[in-house]
């Protein structure tokens, strides 16, 4: 088993970190991705298929392998973010944070006492099925559970700032698309007005000490965001990786 919170010290340390978003429930698809060398991955039950049941097989697969697997959930629930959490990932992602409100909700669900009130069952995966009585859980869960937030919009840009002050979040997640489409160029993340805002927020982050994050659809854009100061690199999505491999391989042989 991987340490959990090991990559939220990464993180906090400057470190780089690299996975992918994954909408396949398969098992042997997360068990690739420890021998490959990614560092976590996240489970995408927002845009994704993904039930809980396969959600929570995903995680011991990807916890087996030695990668830290993160849920991103539908919307900021309180319900959803629990339910997240108890079955043992190592951190939420959750959409459309767009003000000091919004953040706050965030931690209130996914911090227990006193950062928040998430509920408390120590009979979980989370609680290690009441291993010793549970004793320490809240606290560990607090010191190790990773708050992804995502900022996806103009009106989130606009209120970074703010946002940041919120205590509780570790990673600001800048989402191109969303992004892109809020600024009027929709899934034109290469625009230079979209990677414009891009290098601003991620420069106020930084200048804060915060971490920062975003979605890369390929090596080079992630080499760009890099550059930029982003840490936690989320590198395209696990059907698309095999389906350009697989096409890469026709195109060789096919021609």
């Amino acid at each position: 088993m991987p340490i959990r919170g090991n990559l939220k010290k990464r993180l906090q340390a400057g470190e780089t970190v690299v996975g992918p978003f994954v909408i396949v429930p398969s098992v042997t698809m997360i068990d690739t991705l420890g021998y490959s060398g990614m560092d976590f991955c996240i489970i995408d039950t927002e845009h994704g298929p993904i039930s809980q049941e396969s959600a929570t097989d995903l995680v011991i697969a990807a916890q087996g392998v030695g990668v830290a697997p993160i849920i991103r959930v539908g919307d900021n629930d309180e319900r959803l973010i629990l339910r997240a959490l108890d079955i043992g990932s190592e951190g939420v992602q959750v959409p459309q944070i767009n003000s000091i409100p919004d953040a706050e909700s965030v931690v209130h669900a996914a911090k227990y006492a006193p950062l928040g009130e998430r509920g408390l069952s120590i009979f979980t995966r989370a609680g290690n099925y009441f291993e010793n009585d549970g004793e320490g859980h809240t606290d560990r869960q607090n010191d190790e559970t990773m708050t992804v937030v995502h900022i996806e919009g103009k009106r989130g840009l606009d209120n970074l700032e703010q946002i940041m002050t919120v205590d509780g979040i570790d990673v600001l997640f800048l989402g191109p698309y969303d992004i892109s489409q809020s600024l009027g160029y929709p899934g034109d993340v290469r625009n230079p007005i979209v990677e414009t805002a891009l290098r601003e927020a991620t420069a106020k982050a930084r200048a804060q000490g915060r971490a920062v994050g975003s979605y890369a659809k390929d090596v080079e854009m992630g080499k760009w965001l890099i550059d930029l100061g982003i840490q936690y690199i989320s590198i395209n999505v696990d059907a698309i990786i095999y389906r350009q491999a697989c096409e890469a391989i026709v195109t060789s042989l096919k021609g």
